[in-house]
């Protein structure tokens, strides 16, 4: 996966998605190793998400992973707490921000999911 996949997959799943879960204001580097290697960054504002390529130096905290891992939790395919206790996930700066941030990744997952399912009952019923 490409630095440029993973940026265009993580506004695809973050952008526009309800940021009600998150309490405040959110800033969260993500610095992605390995292929596809960069930094982007995921805010949280005024119930808004923004998905930008570019350091945040502002930052809460700052969350280290793969493409894949990075891909699989915003997808809701990793918890984001197993893949911290496991080393696949590391974190710098508030732990407590990091969890706010897997809020938004569940939810945007949890949407994803209940889009797709729609969508299979909607073919379903137009085949019938």
């Amino acid at each position: 996966m490409t630095y440029e996949e993973i940026v265009k997959e993580a506004k695809a799943s973050l952008c526009g998605k309800d940021a009600k879960e998150i309490d405040g204001h959110l800033a969260v580097q993500i610095d992605v190793i390995g292929e596809g290697e960069g930094a982007f960054y995921v805010e949280v504002k005024d119930g808004e998400v923004f998905v930008e390529p570019y350091e945040y130096y502002d930052r809460d905290c700052k969350l280290i992973a793969t493409a894949d891992v990075f891909a699989k939790l915003i997808s809701g395919k990793l918890d984001a707490v197993l893949a911290y206790t496991t080393g696949k996930l590391r974190v710098e700066g508030d732990l407590g921000k990091a969890l706010e941030f897997q809020k938004l990744t569940k939810a945007a997952a949890k949407e994803k999911k209940a889009a797709a399912k729609e969508s299979k009952a909607a073919a379903k019923a137009k085949k019938k």
